[in-house]
């Protein structure tokens, strides 16, 4: 029998479930949406019948434990489900506990940002680095720190909010209600907010033409940079100086042996690399200059591969 760990990602869109080993490699593979307005005990409901159909389906597996990603604000010593917004009536709820008692195995929660930093620390592109930042960079911007081989929680598992550093003094205001986040500025919503300013309806434009005429997504500027659009280039190059400042901060408050960056925008990471790589020299004090910046590796089974990285 194999020893492996059950994994669950819970997102406000999908649930996905796995069965991953001491490799990281995913044995079974399940996904439904998630029901985020039908209230803990339907998404709870959703998570047993997902796990229940993996161990059935999967002879010759043997699970020794659970490991589950779930959105903050959480704590994960605790194994508490706090509030998190994108799942409609949660409130203090002991996941872990109740997971536990369902499936009568050890069950480990963590917040889904830092479950993914931590399945790329140890089976993605942070192999071997002792401390790690890991920036998402799609709708939003997340990540987590690994420092000196544990994740960093901080006061309630709260640490790294990296999205709410503040940058800048201008610009649009963060869906928190501040000016300046580095997630207002350099998420992959905030590039395609400034590529829709950028153009109009039937302009004929490349931008315009990959989204339909409807708004721009930060997805259509990296599809369009990838045809050598010029204007395309330049929204990405005003993008990767944002995340240029961005990761300066995070080298001179982590000093990480290195900076992984995944998410949607980091499918354009070779049109942004160099732009990231000079404005670090520039801003960067010198002995934080040389600390490399690469590419996710997991995708998006990061989160899957870190929830049963807290078990095996």
């Amino acid at each position: 029998m194999t020893q492996v760990a059950l994994a669950f990602d819970l997102g406000g869109t999908d649930l996905r479930a796995a069965l991953v080993n001491g490799a990281g490699d995913l044995l079974a593979f399940l996904s439904v949406p998630t029901d985020a307005d039908g209230g803990p005990d339907a998404v709870i409901g959703q998570i047993e019948r997902l796990g229940a159909r993996l161990q059935v389906e999967s002879s010759g597996l043997v699970a020794v434990g659970i490991g589950v990603g779930a959105p903050g604000p959480l704590d994960p010593e605790a194994g508490i489900v706090i509030g998190p917004p994108t799942l409609t009536g949660w409130h203090e709820v002991p996941l872990a506990d109740i997971l536990s008692r369902h499936f009568k195995l050890p069950v480990r929660l963590e917040n889904d940002a830092n479950a993914a930093a931590f399945g790329e620390w140890r089976y993605g592109a942070g192999r071997g680095a002792t401390s790690m930042v890991f920036v998402t960079v799609s709708t939003g911007i997340g990540g987590g720190v690994i420092a000196d081989g544990r994740i960093l929680h901080g006061r309630r598992g709260l640490a790294a909010e990296i999205g709410h550093m503040t940058i800048t003094t201008h610009g649009d205001r963060c869906f928190c209600g501040a000016i300046g986040c580095f997630e207002a500025v350099a998420s992959g919503t905030a590039l395609g907010r400034s590529a829709t300013a950028a153009t109009r309806p039937s302009d004929g434009s490349v931008l315009r033409r990959l989204s339909g005429d409807a708004d721009v997504t930060g997805r259509h500027v990296v599809e369009a940079g990838r045809m050598g659009d010029s204007q395309a280039l330049e929204l990405l190059d005003a993008e990767a100086r944002w995340l240029g400042i961005g990761f300066t901060n995070l080298l001179h408050l982590y000093s990480p042996d290195r900076i992984v960056m995944g998410g949607g925008i980091a499918h354009g990471f070779d049109l942004l690399h160099e732009t990231i790589i000079s404005t670090v020299r520039d801003r960067a004090m010198p002995a934080y200059r040389d600390v490399p910046i690469v590419a996710a590796q997991l995708g998006r089974h990061a989160g899957l591969v870190g929830a049963a990285s807290l078990i095996l």
